[in-house]
């Protein structure tokens, strides 16, 4: 992939104030105990989405798995690409999503390094990575690890789940409503979808 003539998404000093995966849960942790969740809007609705977000992670980071054929993939990188998350503590989204980028990049044999960034710290950054106008996240961004310039991005959720919101917020369901579905939908495709989608980005990048 040439990148020459691209500019670099992140300064290599903006990089080095993300936060890693065991600073960034120790973050909601800490926030959690003093009820109050990442971001500039606190709430009490979105404590205790943050709540049910910690829950989540930890589950997935006990029963999640690498596929195999994401394990090949991953075997078969040669060259190193940095993984730039932004993220929330109260996005659902998020909770479903980042637990599996993680150990994704775990499995990776060190080709693949995570760095994650607050949405509300970094707008100017999540600003150039709208969904539909929005700054719906997890957003992942594939950096080349030499120069930093973007590979590809993904996100804020896999296909299917985003069809089924658009669906859902066209028919006026509520966000109560469609936040159910849709992480009634994570539940039964366990972490599916993510990796597929997934796979596709890293035989590219092979």
């Amino acid at each position: 992939m040439n990148s020459a003539a691209q500019p670099p998404v992140i300064s290599p000093e903006r990089l080095a104030t993300a936060y890693s995966y065991a600073a960034y849960r120790q973050l909601i942790d800490e926030l959690m105990a003093e009820g109050k969740t990442t971001g500039e809007t606190q709430s009490e609705e979105l404590t205790a989405y943050a709540h049910l977000n910690i829950q989540r992670m930890e589950r997935l980071d006990k029963k999640a798995e690498v596929l195999p054929e994401v394990q090949t993939a991953l075997d078969h990188l040669t060259g190193t690409y940095e993984w730039v998350i932004i993220t929330e503590g109260w996005c659902g989204d998020a909770a479903q999503i980042v637990p599996v980028l993680e150990k994704i990049a775990r499995a990776s044999n060190d080709r693949l390094r995570t760095h994650y960034l607050l949405r509300d710290e970094n707008l100017d950054l999540m600003d150039q990575y709208l969904t539909n106008g929005s700054r719906s996240i997890p957003k992942l961004l594939i950096l080349h690890a030499d120069t930093l310039t973007e590979v590809t991005n993904w996100g804020p959720r896999p296909a299917a789940a985003q069809n089924m919101l658009l669906e859902l917020k066209a028919a006026g369901a509520t966000h109560e409503e469609y936040a159910e579905k849709i992480h009634g939908w994570y539940a039964k495709d366990k972490t599916l979808s993510t990796q597929q989608e997934l796979l596709r980005l890293l035989k590219q990048m092979a």
